[in-house]
């Protein structure tokens, strides 16, 4: 059960083991583009390709999806970024229960967007978490774990592609400890759970009142979906890659979101405590570019005021 590309490593990684996919559950089509065509979820596109049983419920609690599990006998339900909560009718029925890829160090970073919020909010490790799913979201008996660091470049697709790979690699390993039977589960302390919600549009909207290193991290989590973003001459621009300003952290009296330095290459904006160096930006309705090339065509003034 997986929808997004997140899921598609593990996928891939169960074809080729010695044990059968019985078949895939993902999330419906859903329309794109300018023309709203349907497109087909990544993990259904895998699946296809191996010519693997497909099925696409909207509501899991319909008859139609336990007459289609009873029918594939599943020993073993994996849950890789599937998006729907699983009823207990689904938790009970395979031997095997199921099992939960999750994209944190549970019980930290519970919820949709573990990877974005652990790059927002400053943490330098994250990684992977082989989980029992239970009745309530994440917070099921972990199996198995394996941290990576989460580097200073690190942005919210790097730490994506890093995270579904190693979700992969420790998902295979914990199928062979529970075929060894020398996996045991542990409860998660929940005085330790922290939570991930959803990303929305406007948490990519910069709030300039924030520390330099704040809206940095923001920067790189958001990208590349939903970009951090401020208002430059009335149109939306994206700051896709910045970095902290050399003496960031001295003192200036400077308003938040202006501009207090412009060269041909790059501009400098003030914050809520420090100054941040934009290298790459997107303004609305063009491609994304070095500030530099930005710059041949604009100009940026020192006291202009990003954000109104």
């Amino acid at each position: 059960m997986g929808t997004p590309a997140f899921a598609v490593p593990t996928l891939r990684m169960l074809l080729a083991g010695e044990d059968p996919v019985v078949g895939v559950f993902t999330q419906p089509d859903q329309p794109s583009g300018r023309g709203m065509a349907l497109h087909a979820p990544p993990v259904k596109t895998l699946a296809l390709e191996h010519s693997l049983p497909v099925f696409q419920p909207a509501k899991l609690r319909d008859p139609s999806v336990i007459d289609c599990l009873t029918a594939w006998q599943p020993d073993l339900i994996v849950v890789v970024a599937y998006g729907k909560m699983l009823p207990n009718a689904i938790l009970d029925l395979p031997p095997l229960k199921c099992i939960n890829i999750h994209a944190s160090l549970l019980p930290k970073y519970r919820g949709a967007a573990p990877m974005q919020w652990a790059i927002a909010r400053g943490e330098t490790q994250t990684g992977v978490t082989i989980m029992r799913i239970g009745e309530r979201m994440d917070a099921g008996d972990i199996l198995l774990q394996h941290v990576v660091p989460i580097h200073e470049d690190d942005t919210g697709e790097s730490l994506h592609d890093k995270l579904s790979q190693l979700g992969a690699a420790t998902l295979l390993e914990a199928l062979s400890l529970l075929k060894q039977r020398r996996l045991s589960a542990r409860p998660q302390d929940e005085a330790e759970a922290t939570y991930a919600p959803i990303i929305k549009k406007e948490d990519g909207r910069i709030d300039w009142t924030q520390p330099a290193p704040t809206i940095e991290r923001r920067i790189r989590a958001f990208t590349p979906w939903p970009s951090a973003y401020t208002m430059w001459q009335g149109k939306l621009l994206k700051i896709l890659k910045a970095k902290l300003s050399p003496g960031y952290d001295d003192p200036h009296t400077a308003p938040h979101g202006a501009i207090v330095e412009a060269s041909a290459v790059d501009f400098v904006v003030a914050t809520g405590s420090g100054r941040l160096r934009v290298l790459e930006v997107q303004l609305e309705g063009k491609k994304r570019m070095p500030v530099a090339e930005f710059l041949k065509g604009h100009v940026l003034r020192p006291g202009e005021i990003l954000g109104t």
